[in-house]
C-alpha cells in the first residue's frame, strides 16, 4: 500500500512537472519582446536592404545593453523575403501569427509594402516603413518614416528648376517599373505642368528590376537633351540596376554640368559598389547624408562601425529612418507601458526624436514624420556634399496637392478623425 501511494505521488509530481513545462515556456517567452525584421537578404534588393537588417540588429543590441524594454530582453526575428513580392506577405503573416512579434520593421520597395499591407491590416500588426515612397496611401497599421514626395521629389525638382540648380527646362523621368516610380512620376508630371512645362519636354521611361543594358536608354537621353534646352534626369531606379546605369552614364561621358541626374533611391550604400569618380556632381535628394557634421551623426557612425566591425561600411537615409522609427517605438512602448498595438499606436502621436541631422523629428497624426530635405552632390569617395537644404523640418504629406483627387484628402488617425483618406474639413 505504501509503495502504491509513493508511486502515485511520483506520478502526480511528474505530471505536475510536465504540465508546468509549457507554462514555464510561455512565461519565458512572455519575458521577451519580439521585433520582426522584414528585409530582403537575397535577390535584386539585397544591395539596399541587407544594411537595414544589420541596422535593426545594432539598434536592438544597443537597447538590450541598456537593460532592454519594460524589463524584458528584446529579440530580433529576421526573415528573408528574397526580393519576392508575394513572399513578403507570407513572411509578414509568419512573423505576426507564428512568431508573434510585437512590431515589424521592414520593406523597401512600395510593391513589397503594398503586398504586406492587407496582412498588417487584417491582423492589426504594426509596420515601420523606412524608405522614401510615392505617398497616396495612409494606413493605421503603418508608420511611414521615409520621405513623402513633398519631402524629396518635389523639392529636388524645384531645386533643379532654380538658377542655383541649373534652371532645367526639359525633364527625363527614368524609373523601375513598379508603383513607386510610376506614382511619383505622375505627381512630378502634374507638378511640372503647374510650372508650365509641356508634355513634349518630358521623357518618361521604365525598366524592370535588375535591368542591366542601359546603352540604348542613355543614348536616348543624350538625344533628348540635344535640343538646346537645359535637361535634367530624375531617377527612381531601384536596387542593383543602379550600378550598370551609373556605369553607362560614365561610359557615354554624361557629366553633371551637362545633364544632371538627381536620384531618389541611390545613397552611400549603392555608391560603395562602383567607381564614383565619373559621377561627381550628379545629385541625390534625401533627408540624411553620412557626411552631415553633427554630434548625433558622429556618434551613430562610430557605433555602427563598432557593431559591424568594418570602418568602410557606410550609413544612409533609410538607416536613419529606422533609427528614428525604432527610438520612437521604444518611447511609445514605455509611455503605454505595453507593446499592445493599439496602445502603442496612440502613444506614437507627437513622439519626438533628435534625428541624425540634429533636427527634431516628430510623428504626426497622419503617420508621417517631420524631416529636413537635403540635396547632395556625389563626391569621388562615394559620399555626398550637401549643396542645398530646407531651413527646417518639413511635415510629410500623405496625399499630394498636385493630384486633383488627392488634394482634397487628409489623413488623421488621432481622435476625432481616425481616417486615412477623409476629405479635408472645410471652415467658414
Amino acid at each position: 500500500m505504501f509503495k502504491i501511494k509513493n508511486s502515485l505521488r511520483r506520478a502526480a509530481a511528474v505530471g505536475a512537472i510536465l504540465l508546468a513545462a509549457p507554462l514555464a515556456a510561455g512565461a519565458q517567452a512572455a519575458d521577451t519582446i519580439k521585433v520582426g525584421v522584414l528585409h530582403s537578404l537575397s535577390g535584386t534588393m539585397a544591395i539596399s536592404e541587407t544594411t537595414l537588417k544589420d541596422t535593426m540588429l545594432m539598434l536592438i543590441d544597443d537597447l538590450n545593453k541598456k537593460g532592454g524594454l519594460l524589463g524584458k530582453k528584446v529579440e530580433a526575428v529576421v526573415v528573408d523575403p528574397a526580393s519576392n513580392w508575394p513572399l513578403f506577405a507570407e513572411k509578414a503573416r509568419e512573423l505576426i501569427v507564428k512568431q508573434k512579434v510585437d512590431v515589424v520593421f521592414g520593406c523597401w520597395t512600395s510593391v513589397s509594402r503594398k503586398s504586406v499591407l492587407p496582412v498588417f491590416e487584417e491582423l492589426n500588426g504594426l509596420l515601420f516603413y523606412p524608405v522614401q515612397y510615392e505617398g497616396e496611401e495612409s494606413s493605421r497599421n503603418v508608420f511611414y518614416t521615409g520621405a513623402a514626395p513633398n519631402q524629396q521629389a518635389i523639392p529636388a525638382v524645384e531645386y533643379l528648376m532654380s538658377e542655383e540648380g541649373g534652371a532645367a527646362k526639359r525633364w527625363v523621368l527614368l524609373g523601375t517599373d513598379y508603383v513607386y516610380p510610376r506614382t511619383t512620376n505622375k505627381i512630378l508630371r502634374a507638378f511640372l505642368h503647374s510650372k508650365g512645362v509641356k508634355d513634349s519636354d518630358i521623357m518618361e521611361n521604365y525598366t524592370p528590376f535588375g535591368h542591366s543594358d542601359w546603352q540604348t536608354i542613355v543614348s536616348d537621353v543624350k538625344k533628348f537633351a540635344s535640343g538646346g534646352m537645359k535637361t535634367a534626369v530624375v531617377s527612381t531606379i531601384n536596387g542593383d540596376a543602379n550600378v550598370p546605369f551609373y556605369k553607362e552614364l560614365g561610359n557615354q561621358g554624361i557629366k553633371a554640368e551637362d545633364i544632371p541626374v538627381v536620384a531618389f533611391s541611390v545613397g552611400e550604400e549603392e555608391l560603395s559598389g562602383i567607381d564614383a569618380r565619373p559621377l561627381v556632381g550628379h545629385l541625390a535628394a534625401w533627408n540624411y547624408f553620412m557626411s552631415v557634421d553633427v554630434p548625433e551623426n558622429k556618434d551613430f557612425i562610430a557605433r555602427w562601425h563598432s557593431f559591424i566591425k568594418n570602418k568602410k561600411r557606410t550609413t544612409n537615409d533609410p538607416m536613419e529612418a529606422h533609427y528614428i522609427g525604432f527610438n520612437m517605438w521604444v518611447q511609445a512602448v514605455k509611455q503605454a507601458g505595453s507593446t499592445d498595438v493599439d496602445a502603442v499606436r496612440q502613444a506614437m502621436y507627437g513622439q519626438r526624436v533628435t534625428s541624425l541631422t540634429g533636427s527634431a523629428a516628430e510623428m504626426l497624426p497622419n503617420h508621417h514624420l517631420t524631416k529636413p530635405v537635403l540635396i547632395g552632390e556625389i563626391q569621388a569617395n562615394g559620399q555626398f556634399d550637401t549643396v542645398w537644404k530646407t531651413s527646417g523640418p518639413v511635415p510629410g504629406d500623405a496625399w499630394s496637392d498636385f493630384i486633383p483627387e488627392s488634394a482634397k484628402l487628409t489623413a488623421d488617425w488621432k481622435y476625432p478623425w481616425v481616417c486615412g483618406n477623409c476629405e479635408k474639413p472645410k471652415f467658414n
